[in-house]
């Protein structure tokens, strides 16, 4: 699904705008060059239209909390925040290349990488649950590469708390990482649902593909979430795979929690059994020496501590938001992230977690590539001025592909440095370089988009809107 334009990027002292990084369901994300220590930095900026006083005072102290995990090896490291001077809160972070969750689909990773990839991943999240804290939100795209070669996991909570806050009653999901008890608004999150999405996201960099999709049948949100609840992921369909490995996938996707491993270190400790089967060098996982391990936070006032947060009552449904287009290999699927309970998020499974820690003080300096976070699909600005020159896209037409409206249309004669600005009827936005856009629309959708020109920022006329009705028995 097309997606909105990102919003202007705010003036930061000591920080000079390069460019717009991606867009996400709750902020965007640009690339900045810091002034002193001299160096490029990733800079997430909330959106105006969900700030508060509240959702302020949440965001800092989810930016307190990433700053203390952020000092595990594998966790995206946050280098400062504050409030821009037009109100819009901010994270300063690394920059890190989003290489693993924009190419998996193409390229899947070797059994080793994605071993080497789990474990690091696995022990990020193992570090935060001793914590007190849920990611609530493990996939591909949320894995961050340094320049060194490392994994981190990046996006942790904060959409989800801020999602709670504006809408109390709204959830997301990146569905096709989430636990049927998750999808099902049966909890908010818990040990094993994170247990899920990491055996999920393992799987996925396996087999270039989500556990449950499947390339010869409907892949909308409904048909996953179906799949998901029977518990049965579809073969990763690889020789080189280890029956072992696939067996510990499956079980870490079990329809029932309690079959799932039970902690991130479980999972951790058989896939290292994995790597010694298959004579790989085994994957330490990065846990604090217990030189650094601390005696709890009682300051119930310490904002980086995170407060338990409500769980959802089963009889109460949770209303969720839209989810993004499924077949878009890049596309961040969560509108407002699924929230999380904090303080007894194991549903029986552990006692809740009180104790505090403080990290290994290495915090790893990337400069890399460019990063998404929350999100895969990179947007330009444009701005409508005078188009004289530019030329215009005409007769925009749409093929039916099961639940895929694919729309394309002749190269009116762009330059090599124009791209395409497409505009849904919903007001969401995309620019790219192809002749074709692809929306995966639901039975009974109606579909239509505009196509322009973008040259140097400046758009082009519009073409004429093009619909198309979606049969009722697509799928």
């Amino acid at each position: 699904m097309a997606r909105r334009l990102p919003s202007q990027p705010p003036a930061l002292p000591g920080f000079s705008f390069v460019r717009i990084l991606g867009s996400g369901g709750f902020a965007d994300v640009f690339l900045y060059e810091q002034d002193s220590p001299r160096r490029q930095v990733a800079v997430k900026v909330m959106l105006s239209e969900y700030v508060n006083v509240e959702v302020r005072r949440m965001f800092q102290a989810e930016a307190d909390l990433m700053a203390q995990l952020s000092a595990h090896p594998a966790i995206l490291t946050v280098y400062q925040s504050g409030v821009a001077a037009d109100g819009r809160p901010f994270l300063v972070m690394e920059l890190c290349s989003a290489t693993i969750g924009e190419t998996y689909r193409d390229v899947p990773l070797s059994v080793s990488e994605a071993l080497r990839v789990g474990i690091k991943i696995a022990s990020a999240v193992e570090t935060a649950h001793e914590a007190g804290v849920l990611h609530r939100d493990i996939k591909p795209a949320n894995i961050l590469m340094t320049a060194y070669g490392n994994p981190v996991l990046s996006d942790f909570g904060i959409a989800g708390t801020l999602g709670e806050s504006v809408h109390d009653d709204t959830v997301g999901m990146s569905i096709p990482w989430s636990a049927p008890e998750v999808l099902h608004s049966e909890t908010n999150g818990t040990l094993a649902s994170e247990v899920f999405s990491l055996g999920a996201t393992i799987y996925s960099l396996l087999a270039g593909r989500a556990p449950f999709e499947s390339t010869h049948a409907d892949n909308s949100s409904a048909a996953l979430i179906s799949r998901a609840s029977r518990g049965k992921p579809t073969p990763i369909g690889r020789a080189d795979v280890p029956e072992r490995l696939e067996r510990v996938l499956i079980r870490s996707m079990s329809r029932q929690p309690a079959q799932r491993q039970q902690s991130a270190m479980e999972l951790i400790r058989e896939l290292q059994a994995v790597e010694a089967e298959l004579g790989f060098a085994q994957t330490q996982p990065d846990v604090a020496v217990s030189a650094w391990v601390q005696a709890p936070v009682t300051d119930s006032g310490d904002r980086t501590r995170v407060q338990a947060i409500r769980t959802v009552d089963p009889g109460k449904r949770r209303r969720r938001t839209a989810v993004d287009s499924f077949s878009d290999p890049g596309a961040t699927r969560t509108a407002a992230q699924d929230s999380g309970s904090r303080g007894d998020r194991s549903s029986g499974l552990r006692q809740p977690i009180e104790r505090g820690r403080a990290f290994v003080a290495a915090i790893v300096v990337c400069s890399v590539l460019v990063v998404l976070l929350a999100v895969t699909t990179v947007f330009v600005l444009v701005r409508i001025s005078s188009s004289d020159g530019i030329p215009a896209v005409a007769n925009v037409s749409a093929e039916l592909r099961n639940s895929e409206v694919v729309f394309s249309w002749a190269d009116p004669g762009i330059a090599a440095t124009d791209s395409y600005a497409i505009r849904t009827a919903d007001g969401a936005a995309s620019v790219q370089k192809s002749t074709e856009f692809t929306i995966d629309a639901d039975p009974g959708d109606r579909v239509c988009v505009t196509v322009r020109v973008t040259r140097d920022g400046t758009l082009g006329p519009a073409s004429s809107e093009k619909c198309v009705d979606v049969p009722a028995g697509t799928g």
